[in-house]
């Protein structure tokens, strides 16, 4: 994900996305223990894909 995408939507928007990405980096890990991925970096990704998100969640919040 951009910053420019992330900026773009509402706060809503990204309390939703910050939380599917976490469900889904949590679903992710648990599948890595039982039959590891191929592309393992699909987790450094998220994490920082989330970070980005919180980040510019919290600029906003403190915009307002």
């Amino acid at each position: 994900m951009k910053v420019k995408e992330a900026r773009e939507m509402s706060i809503a928007d990204l309390k939703d996305q910050i939380q599917l990405k976490k469900n889904e980096l949590d679903q992710k890990k648990l599948n890595h223990a039982i039959s590891p991925l191929e592309d393992t970096s699909y987790f450094s990704k998220t994490r920082k894909d989330i970070a980005l998100m919180m980040t510019v969640l919290a600029e906003k919040e403190n915009a307002q």
